[in-house]
């Protein structure tokens, strides 16, 4: 009976300890289950991450790509908008060119009507030429032709009428004149070395001529357009000298003070 139980005990002994290495085992097992779920968790959590992470930075990229195409459509506009207002600019420059040209004519006009009464009833004839010399018919109305042509604005138009007369009529009391007028329709359409020419040719074959300083004076202010500051400044220092007592004179002088 003792003999049994001690059998007993140690067999429940033996279960006791069979069930609690079980147990403990069951255990350790549930803990490694845990660590590896948590394991998968956390990487889980981490893949999420880099994906939303990702995500952003390709909406940023997106983003900043719409901001670069944005961009070059504004330097597009602006660059368009340069190229206009310099045309714009260049415009204004010709129109002003031309606008100054016309008014010298005029005031010149003006002033020699004041000063030769006897031309400004309604004659069309360039008030400077000259009463004495005997102009046939047909060089009058050419040359009439040309300067109406002039007045009218037509400044291309003027250049072909002014060269046309004095390869016709070279010998003509009015080619002074007409080279005078063709200088200046000349400068209107910024042919300043053309202009130049001609006005040079005036001054060579009638120095006395009653449009020479105002031809002295165009020729500096051509150089002045041309950027030839020294040649201007001599042509202007020439005019004061050779024709003192000329409206011309007193316009170089002002325009010497001004040149730098």
């Amino acid at each position: 009976m003792a003999v049994m139980t001690v059998n007993a005990w140690l067999r429940a002994c033996a279960l006791s300890v069979a069930a609690l290495a079980a147990a403990q085992g069951a255990q350790a097992q549930l803990f490694g289950d845990d660590k590896a779920r948590q394991a998968i968790l956390d990487l889980r959590q981490r893949l999420d991450q880099a994906v939303t992470a990702q995500n952003r930075l390709v909406e940023e990229n997106t983003q900043l790509r719409r901001n670069m195409v944005d961009l070059q459509q504004q330097i597009e506009l602006l660059r368009g908008d340069q190229a206009q207002l310099r045309g714009q600019q260049e415009q204004f420059a010709r129109d002003a060119a031309d606008l100054h040209q016309q008014l010298t004519t005029l005031q010149t006009q003006a002033q020699e009507r004041q000063a030769n009464p006897e031309t400004a009833g309604g004659d069309s004839r360039d008030p400077s030429t000259p009463a004495e010399p005997t102009v046939a018919d047909n060089e009058k109305r050419d040359y009439d032709a040309a300067l109406a042509v002039f007045r009218a604005g037509d400044f291309k138009g003027a250049q072909t009428g002014f060269a046309g007369f004095i390869k016709r009529y070279p010998r003509s009391p009015l080619a002074p004149s007409a080279l005078f007028w063709l200088g200046n329709a000349q400068y209107a359409t910024r042919d300043y070395k053309e202009a130049v020419t001609n006005f040079r040719s005036l001054l060579t074959a009638s120095p006395n001529h009653q449009r020479a300083p105002e031809a002295m004076l165009s020729i500096a202010n051509c150089q002045i357009e041309l950027k030839d500051t020294r040649a201007a400044r001599a042509t202007l220092e020439s005019l004061v000298k050779t024709y003192p007592q000329s409206e011309a004179a007193q316009a170089g002088q002002e325009r010497l003070a001004r040149l730098k």
